[in-house]
């Protein structure tokens, strides 16, 4: 019962929250209208002159707000907008005019007051209104006169009134089960507008995976060096103790048979050794899991060796390009720990699904989410890095919601075709 209150308690503030942001995406569409409008009194003013020195700041004040909305859509509904480059510390009014991300920042501004404030103020407005009927209207109804009316419901009887009170319940209801999925809609009704032009973005991409593929050379050519480093002082050592033992115990056979028996004994606990170093090589680079069953159950055995809770729900038909699957592998590897380490979780949900998605084509999307106190932040540790520049190589993205208090969810997404066939029990 505690549990359930509990989850109750805190679905119904994650629903006020959303109420809360759905009227400060309505607040910033009132400042952009009136930026907006700065930026077109500016351009009129061009032929004069005056318009030369407005601009600048003008576009600069709009590109200000379209970050910060791109901002929200990434943080309070998991939407990524691409940002368009930024405009020059000292542009002037024809290089604002070249950019193409000024003009869709503009027609943003002209838009969003409309079509995203109206979409944003629906919420709120049930939520207010709701409120009026079911809080205030029991306590005002007979100081107002016989017009008095509540939406449909003409408040003059005891009757009546608890008709409106329960009308303003559903109001409310109806504003709170209606923010987030409106908080959602309006994102990406801004990611078509603000999201960078096509060229930049593809201009973008090409210098992200030309730095990625450089960052995954140097990262394997590092990789190698640690393998040769290990098997030189490790495997290659034990073995070549194993071997000199070995011919030790070859010449003392005739003349001492107690000393050879010993050093054969000596010979099969270093064998044992070098074997434990070569698997504990081969599971560094690959775990054995892994290479055979697949992705779900490579998953399920961290979850089984981590001392928190983990509940692992595998929503694939077959196996992913191997590669991916060992991105995948260790990237969830390392949000366990973190979530282990830093977040004092007690219980963690991990979900595996491949599909087509929203963005286009066929994707593996990992989700982890854990009961921790929240308040991660890429910027104080390596962890979140690293699993990001995994991913990059694949062009994959990570998206982090880790509010003060919790909870943590943590989604990676890759590009991949599920080519081989289904080997896992998954």
């Amino acid at each position: 019962m505690s549990s359930t209150s509990a989850s109750l308690r805190t679905g119904l503030l994650r629903r006020l929250a959303a109420v809360g942001r759905c009227q400060l995406a309505g607040l910033l569409g009132l400042r952009v209208a009136v930026v907006g409008a700065g930026v077109v009194g500016a351009l009129l003013l061009l032929p004069v002159g005056l318009g030369l020195r407005l601009l600048p700041p003008a576009a600069a004040g709009l590109r200000r707000c379209g970050d910060r909305a791109r901002r929200w859509a990434e943080r309070w509904s998991g939407v990524r907008v691409s940002a368009p480059d930024p405009l020059p510390r000292a542009a002037g009014a024809r290089a604002v005019l070249a950019d193409a991300g000024f003009w869709r920042d503009l027609s943003w501004a002209w838009l969003e007051p409309v079509v995203g404030g109206l979409l944003v103020a629906v919420p709120p407005s049930l939520v207010v209104y709701g409120l009026f009927g079911a809080v205030v209207q029991p306590f005002v109804w007979r100081l107002l006169d016989d017009g008095n009316w509540y939406a449909f419901v003409p408040v003059h009887s005891t009757g009546l009134m608890l008709a409106a009170a329960v009308l303003g319940c559903g109001f409310t209801a109806a504003g709170l089960f209606l923010a987030p999925p409106v908080l959602r809609l309006h994102a990406r009704w801004g990611r078509r507008l603000l999201a960078a032009p096509p060229l930049a973005e593809l201009r973008r991409r090409v210098g992200e995976l030309t730095d990625h593929r450089t960052e995954a050379l140097e990262g394997r050519a590092a990789e190698l060096r640690r393998i040769e480093r290990d098997l030189h002082d490790g495997a290659q050592a034990r073995l070549v103790a194993l071997g000199m033992r070995l011919d030790s115990a070859t010449r003392l056979l005739e003349e001492d048979p107690p000393a050879a028996r010993a050093a054969l004994l000596e010979v099969r606990e270093l064998s044992g050794r070098a074997l434990e170093d070569l698997r504990g090589l081969v599971r560094g680079i690959q775990p054995p899991v892994l290479v055979d069953r697949g992705l779900g159950d490579a998953v399920r055995s961290l979850a089984l060796d981590s001392f928190l809770d983990v509940e692992v729900e595998v929503r694939m038909a077959g196996r992913l390009p191997a590669a991916v699957e060992s991105a995948a592998y260790f990237a969830v590897n390392e949000l366990l720990a973190n979530a282990a380490r830093h977040s004092g979780a007690r219980r963690v949900h991990v979900l595996l699904a491949h599909g087509d998605t929203d963005a286009g084509g066929p994707r593996l999307r990992v989700t982890v989410s854990d009961d921790g106190r929240g308040g991660a932040d890429p910027s104080r540790g390596t962890g979140l890095r690293g699993v990001r520049g995994r991913l990059a190589t694949f062009d994959g993205t990570v998206a982090l919601h880790s509010p003060r208090g919790g909870p943590t969810h943590v989604t990676l997404e890759i590009p991949c075709a599920s080519s081989l066939p289904k080997t896992s029990s998954c």
